[in-house]
């Protein structure tokens, strides 16, 4: 079944051409030379051409609720800086701030790293952040690329905004068609968040898919930041209605409350997560038990066989003593995507961060990237990635790739 989803997603990203997606560990990163064949990405652009020192700066929730993904993208970011400086060459000086996922305080974190002398963001890491700090780099004319944040309105009307991951709508529109082709006569139930535009997003996406291949969805629950204790009402309500799958486009700190509760209840649908539900399993206090056999859609998984993956999972989970999730690798890739621009470009590390920010977005359009988290990556101008999602589902306490 999942194979087949597989061959779903790739021509979806074939004919439509799918664009990309919504705490601070002090352990220093590995600083020993990677394998110089596979396990780094690689790119078309010519290489060799950019020189000098380059202040990258870094910007995700390191403390809080959402602080699951910025150690991650921060921790894999840093794991790629010290490679690329390994290497020779291009060096790059990395800060990453605090912004416990929150847009004025992600906006205050975007001016401490200015007043350092960033020339380059990678993020926010979260969605409602990189909106607030997506009208600041583009006023200030600093190139930004956001390793997870997946809203379009990240980077809508900012030409010097760019994304890792895919968008909001392709998650929704992937997840609807794969649930329609596989799961026939599925009766689908949806939780989501209407105060995040994230969720809402890929919300909005999936119910306008599913109307457009006759999928049934016979439940709507909605919560706010301020409501994610309880679910008693929403689950209820899916139950009553016959909902035999859960369609969650939400972080896993709701998830995690929702599988429980469900339980609870005595209540087993089929449980559809995006991106977000990644991080559930390292969640602490959380029975893994519950999520077995949830699915989630990803661009990256672990247990992936390619040498590129096995050698960042091992230097990752020998610095920080887990296995990394989806924005490790979105953090990693961020940092290799940037050197390779800054390589097609021609950048140096005297350069100032508006004239960098002129020359990455004159390339972007042109290089092509393999990372951990996609194939072939490319952009286009308007700051979308073209790259397919895949799936996993969580088997034993571990993500599967079927």
């Amino acid at each position: 079944m999942m194979k087949k989803f597989f061959g779903i997603l790739l021509t979806l990203a074939m004919v439509l051409s799918l664009a990309a997606c919504g705490g601070g560990n002090d352990k220093p990163a590995d600083s020993s030379t990677p394998p110089a064949d596979s396990s780094q990405p690689s790119a078309d652009a010519p290489s060799g051409s950019a020189s000098g020192t380059f202040k990258l700066g870094g910007v995700g929730p390191l403390t809080g609720d959402a602080a699951i993904y910025g150690n991650a993208a921060m921790n894999g970011a840093k794991i790629a800086v010290e490679e690329i400086n390994a290497l020779g060459g291009v060096q790059f000086e990395f800060q990453a701030e605090d912004d416990v996922a929150d847009g004025e305080t992600s906006v205050n974190a975007y001016n401490t790293l200015m007043d350092w002398g960033m020339q380059v963001l990678v993020g926010p890491v979260t969605t409602g952040a990189a909106i607030a700090v997506s009208a600041e780099v583009y006023n200030d004319r600093v190139f930004a690329l956001t390793p997870s944040a997946s809203s379009t309105d990240v980077i809508s009307g900012k030409d010097n905004m760019f994304q890792v991951c895919f968008t909001d709508p392709n998650q929704g529109v992937g997840s609807a068609d794969y649930i329609s082709q596989n799961m026939p006569g599925a009766k689908v139930g949806i939780i989501y968040r209407n105060d995040d535009a994230y969720s809402q997003g890929i919300r909005d996406t999936f119910v306008a898919e599913a109307g457009k291949v006759g999928l049934e969805i016979v439940s709507e629950g909605t919560f706010t930041k301020d409501t994610q204790s309880d679910f008693s009402v929403q689950l209820t309500a899916a139950q009553s209605a016959g909902a035999d799958l859960i369609f969650l486009p939400t972080y896993y700190q709701p998830n995690a409350v929702i599988l429980n509760q469900a339980k609870g209840m005595g209540y087993a649908p089929t449980f559809f997560g995006v991106d977000g539900m990644d991080g559930i399993l390292a969640m602490p206090g959380f029975d893994t038990s519950l999520a077995e056999g949830v699915m989630l859609l990803t661009p990256f998984s672990a247990d992936a066989d390619d040498e590129r993956t096995q050698s960042f999972v091992s230097k990752y989970n020998e610095l920080h003593g887990e296995t990394p999730n989806q924005f490790a690798a979105d953090g990693y890739d961020a940092v290799y995507i940037i050197y390779e621009a800054l390589q097609a470009a021609g950048c140096t590390g005297d350069m100032s961060a508006e004239e960098i920010c002129e020359a990455i977005v004159a390339v972007m359009p042109t290089i092509t990237v393999d990372g951990l988290t996609g194939q072939g990556m490319t952009w286009a101008s308007t700051g979308e990635v073209s790259k397919a999602p895949m799936a996993v589902v969580i088997k034993d306490g571990v993500y599967v790739t079927p």
